[in-house]
This record gives C-alpha cells, structure tokens and sequence, in this order.
C-alpha cells in the first residue's frame, strides 16, 4: 500500500520523511513468523529476531478486523518523521477518519529547530468490523503553517482476508 500518488517535484522536496532501516524490515518478517531460513533467503545474510515488531516506520496505517466481528477494537502506531525541509518548520495534523472509525494523533503539532530533526508521533485508531465487510479509508496529513509542505499518510480499516502462502 503506498501513501498516494507521485508529485515528482514534491518527492524531490518532501518536508518530512519516515526512516526505516534495514533492521526494521526484518524485525517485520520475524513478527510475520517467517523462519530464519526464509529470512536468510530474503536478505541474504543471517540474521537474529531479538525485536520482532510488526510496526514499521511507514508512512501508512492498516487495521483488520474479523469479517462479521462488530466488536470495538483499539490499535496504537508509533512512528518518526525527519524534517528534511525548512530548517524551522512546524507541521499541524488533519485528520480524515475512515467510516466508523476514531483516529487520535498525539501530538497534534510537531515543531522542528532544524534540519534532519526527528520527531515522533502516536496515532490511535478505534474501530469495529462491520457486518458487510467494506474497507473503509481515510487520512492524516501533516500540514506546515505556512503551507508549503502537506505530507498524506492513508489509513485504512478492512476485514482480514485468508490466503494461501507456503511461507507463513
């Protein structure tokens, strides 16, 4: 799932971005129970799953819910931007709540000094499966005061769907 469509020009300039190391990827396959074989095979190197997390710094939130479970369900996601815009800058969230959901962002505002400095976040999104199935959307968009940067994060609530796969 990617985070919208490409601005060629806004990608050169983005205003923020969210790192994501090598490490954090693989402490995602350990979390999705993939064996140290199949990591091996991945990333062509051995690796330990001493931090397993399913949270990776991505510019993108998903929930599931069982299909036909209407009961209330609460997910937190952590995530770190980097201002790689204006040397000080300060960004206000808006948010686009998919249909029944409630998203909370703390904090509401994120205020850099400088350059390359970090910030991190919490979204919380409350939810419940609905009867029908439907994925339901939304947003947050980071939004600099003086609006030269807006940066979009989609957000999404669907019914877990099973699949086959001979690696989990």
């Amino acid at each position: 799932m990617g985070a919208g469509q490409v601005n060629p020009n806004g990608a050169l300039n983005p205003g923020l971005i969210y790192d994501a190391t090598p490490q954090d990827y693989i402490s995602q396959l350990c979390s999705m129970n993939y064996t140290q074989q199949q990591i091996k095979t991945i990333t062509r190197s051995s690796n330990t799953c001493s931090n397993p997390s399913s949270d990776l710094n991505y510019p993108s939130f998903i929930v599931f819910y069982t299909n036909g479970t209407t009961t209330k369900l609460v997910q937190k996601f952590q995530r770190t931007v980097t201002n790689v815009g204006d040397r000080v800058a300060t960004y206000k969230v808006k948010v686009t709540a998919p249909e029944g959901s409630i998203v909370n962002i703390y904090p509401t505002t994120l205020v850099f000094g400088e350059r390359f400095q970090k910030r991190s976040y919490t979204v919380t999104i409350s939810y419940q499966g609905n009867s029908s199935g439907e994925v339901t959307f939304g947003s947050l968009i980071w939004v600099e005061d003086n609006g030269k940067y807006a940066v979009r994060s989609p957000i999404v609530v669907s019914p877990v769907i099973k699949t086959w796969s001979p690696f989990v």
